[in-house]
Formats: C-alpha cells, structure tokens, sequence
C-alpha cells in the first residue's frame, strides 16, 4: 500500500506542478526525477480525463487510480492485450539482463502495430507504480538481500514478576521476490545480529551474491560513504557464506528502501496481529512471529496472482548460491604485540598463549572461538591453542621455546631431587638446599644438572662425601663441590676447623662466597 501511495503522491505531484505552477514537462521531470516522456503521458492522460486539477485533488487514491486505469482502457483493445503480459513481464526483468527494451523488442516483434517503445514503457511503469511490485522490480533474482532491524520493539514478559522486556526485531528481504524473514532477538550486538543473518539465510534456503544492511554497528565500524569498514566478524561470516557484504550508504534512502517498505508491512502483518498476545521467553515470541510470517509470504501481491513464496520459487530459488555444509562458528579478531616472552596476553579470559620464541615484540592477529584461539602473522598461522579460561593462566608449547628454554622446560624440582637421592641423601640435600636458594628456577637447574653430574667423573660415593663436606659450610654451589673432589677434601676426615665468628657488618660469610661462586657459573662471566 505504502508503494501505491508513493506513485499516486508522484502523480498528484506532476499534475500540480504542471498545471498549478505552470512548470514544463522538462521542468517537472527534473525536479521529481522521473522521465519526461512519462510526464508527457500524464499530463496527457489527465488532460484526456476532462477533470480539473481541482477535482484532482478532492479525489482518494483509489479513485485517482481508477481514473487513470479507466483512461487507458477507453483508448482501445491495444492496452487491455498489453496489460495481459504485464505480470509475465514483471518475473522476467528479474532475469540478468533483461531490461524493458528487451520485452519491447520481443513485444514489437509479436505485435508489429502495437505501442511504440515510449507508449510501452509508460504503460506498464503506471500498472506496476500502482501496485506491490514497484520496488523489488529493478533488483535481480538471487542478487541482494536487505536486512535491518525494526525501530518499534516487541516486549516478553517474566513470568514470576510479570517485568517486561522490550527485545529488538530483525527483518530481512530479498530485492527481487520480496520473501522476508523476520526474528526477534535479545539485542544488536554482534553476536545476535550475525546469527539472525544467519538464519535469514537458512530460511529463505540459499545465499544470494550480496547482503545489504544499514550501518549498524554490528555490520559497519566506518559507515564511510565511499569505503565502509565492514566489522571484521560480520566480514568473516559473509566469507564463509560466499557473499559479500555491501552496506546502505549514509543519508541514501533509496539504498534503504526495500527493507523499510519491509518494516512498514511487517508492523501490519506481524506487530499487529500479535499485539495482544503475551510472550514469556524469546523462542515463544520467533515461534507466533514465524507463524505470521508464513502468512505473510504466502499471501498474493496485489494486482498479480502470485504469493512471495510462488514468485521466489519460479524466479530466485535456482538461482541462490548453496549454502555451506556447515553453519558459520562465531570467531572474535583481536590485533596484539607479541611480548617479551613469546606469549601474547588473550584479553577476553585474561590467559596467555605462547607463540614461536622468533616473533617476540612483532604484531600479530589472534582469530579465536569459544573452543580455539589462532594466532596469524602476516596471513600465516603460526600457533593453535584450544582455548583455556583460567585468568592470568598459561598456555605454552614446548616447539614455541627458545633452545635453551626447552631443554629446561623437561625438568622439574621434583626430578633433580629424585636424580640426587638415587645418588645419595647428602647430595639429594645438596640439590634441595640450591632450589631453594637460587632466584630463579633456571639458574638452579643449571647448578643442579652441573653437581649431578659430577658422579659421572668422581663416582657416586665420592660426589655424596663432597656434598656433605659442602653442606657443613653451607656453601650450596657447583664450583664449592667441584672443588671439594679436585682437591681430595672429600677424603679427608669431615671435621668443622672453622670456628664460629660473632656477627660484624664487615664480614662477608660464606653466603658471600656461595654467591661469588654462582657468578662465575653464568655463562659469559669474565
């Protein structure tokens, strides 16, 4: 009714500009955007009707209507054979490439005295202004579909406090058979609307080239008008679904008009017949919205003898893009810089994931899902990590390491501490003395490793009498037992000869040297 109205406003608008302004049909044309020769027919056929402007404006809509249609059915038979083929018409413009010239041609050759190319065209641009297929007419079959969400909401109710909340509706239409689909959801946050999309796509069975949305958030980080940045997990939900994603252009209502026509039926044929219903969980809400939906397509477009569903079926089903084996897994994008140590920090769960030690400090791009996280570096992948939610956790990989981590990545506490007790309890004291006495873990690994195999070269035995004799001067390093063996001092009797000093700020202590001997352990030191 909407697009019915809108061509009766047109034709009031060229009748009152023509004779009430006195403007010419160039005039007029330019400033309603319509072709002069449609202009000129107009004004011909009101002037041909015998009424006035003034009467012109008294009249309804459908009365305007029906004086023009009477006009052209006064002229001769020529109109009513024309008229028969204008639904034909109507489903052929929707195949790629044709255009009206085509159906002329085809016309003029079947009907070589019938209207002229203007005559045809005026005719048949009146019969479809008048009615629903005004505006799906000039897309293609299987080309667009538009989606938005509606401005009125829809409420569902709580059932042990009776509370409402009000939930947001989605609306999407293909350009050319005009199915629609409709969906309420919890909000339009990313997450709702890409799945919304989704199912869009499900229920209409296919995927056609282009999705057409406004510039909502959730669609559209830039609505430039000449370069939109699409959201990067909508974008990614259009690549697995084949399409592309072409947005609305800002302040371009015409971009927008097959969606909003949409809208405006859908508050008919939805909002009204359930306004009375009361809902208590959002599957309630879809399931009475899909009900009406079925009516909604199934019903007959006015003036054409054929439903939503008839007309997709003859003219958009074949031509849609299958749909994928699977349904699209919602995946986050996020952009980090590796840190210091090869791991990024995952913001989402506040966890860490270790990446190969060769791309510390660069920036990377982590793809992740609530069951993975990914990690790209220039479009390559270069780490998968099932994905772990333990806050300031980490996730690391071994072949992430660098050489010199990883060999200490297989050791533990608990197994030098095994290793020494195989040798002996004075060396297994030895080894528990340096892990606690060292800062940090891998530089008591390397002392460690280094005292243990020292029974390679001086034997067991010998290794634990050197370790005891270490102990009873606390000095807990590798250089004080290696010492103790090179020297003999393991043999010698174990007796203290040392006696205790009193505590003064100038004397070192054998802690002093312990740690001197560590230093001389590192590598590099002079």
């Amino acid at each position: 009714m909407s697009n019915r109205r809108a061509s009766m406003n047109k034709i009031r608008g060229i009748i009152r500009l023509h004779e009430g302004c006195g403007l010419s049909g160039r005039q007029v044309a330019k400033a309603l955007n319509i072709s002069r020769p449609v202009v000129s027919q107009y004004v011909i056929d009101f002037k041909g009707s015998g009424f006035s402007y003034r009467d012109i404006e008294q009249m309804n809509d459908d009365q305007l209507m029906e004086l023009f249609e009477k006009t052209k059915k006064n002229k001769s038979e020529k109109y009513q054979k024309l008229s028969e083929k204008f639904e034909y018409y109507v489903k052929e413009l929707k195949k790629v490439g044709v255009t009206l010239d085509t159906l002329w041609q085809e016309y003029h050759k079947e009907n070589p005295f019938g209207y002229g190319r203007t005559q045809f065209c005026y005719h048949f641009q009146v019969w479809r202004d008048g009615s629903e297929v005004t505006m799906h007419i000039e897309h293609k079959a299987g080309e667009k579909l538009f989606v938005d969400y509606t401005g009125k909401k829809m409420t569902i109710y709580d059932k042990k406090t009776g509370i409402g909340r009000e939930v947001e509706i989605l609306v999407a239409v293909l350009g050319a058979s005009q199915v629609t689909y409709v969906e309420a959801t919890e909000s339009q946050k990313k997450e709702d609307w890409i799945k919304a999309n989704e199912n869009a796509l499900w229920y209409i069975g296919g995927v056609p080239q282009a999705i057409v949305p406004d510039c909502l958030k959730s669609a559209v980080t830039d609505p430039d008008k000449y370069e939109p940045d699409i959201n990067p997990e909508y974008d990614d939900f259009a690549r697995h679904y084949n399409t592309v994603i072409l947005p609305a252009r800002p302040n371009t209502p015409k971009d927008k008009a097959m969606v909003e026509n949409a809208v405006k039926i859908t508050y008919i044929r939805v909002f009204a017949p359930l306004r009375n219903r009361v809902f208590y969980s959002l599957e309630e809400l879809n399931e009475a919205i899909w009900e009406q939906l079925e009516t909604h397509n199934n019903a007959r477009f006015q003036r054409m003898r054929i439903s939503r569903w008839e007309l997709f079926n003859e003219t958009e089903k074949h031509v849609l893009k299958p749909l994928p084996a699977e349904r699209y897994e919602l995946r986050g994008f996020l952009n980090v810089r590796v840190q210091f140590n090869y791991h990024i920090a995952f913001g989402p769960d506040t966890h860490y994931y270790s990446v190969p030690w060769q791309y510390r400090k660069k920036y990377v791009k982590v793809i992740y899902t609530a069951t993975a996280v990914e990690v790209y570096h220039k479009n390559i992948r270069i780490a998968f990590h099932k994905r772990d939610r333990e806050v300031n956790g980490y996730t690391t990989e071994k072949e992430h390491m660098p050489p010199h981590h990883r060999f200490y990545a297989e050791w533990s506490p608990q197994r030098f501490i095994n290793w020494g007790r195989e040798i002996g309890n004075d060396v297994k004291t030895m080894i528990e003395k340096v892990l606690e006495s060292r800062k940090f873990p891998e530089q008591a690994f390397k002392v460690c490793l280094g005292i243990l195999n020292l029974s390679k070269s001086y034997g067991r035995e010998r290794l634990n009498r050197a370790c005891m004799r270490a102990l009873e001067y606390n000095c807990y390093s590798y250089k004080s037992v290696s010492n103790i063996l090179k020297k003999g001092l393991d043999k010698v009797r174990d007796e203290k000869n040392c006696l205790e000093l009193p505590f003064h700020e100038n004397i070192r202590g054998n802690k002093y040297f312990s740690e001197e001997a560590d230093k001389h352990e590192q590598p590099g030191y002079n």
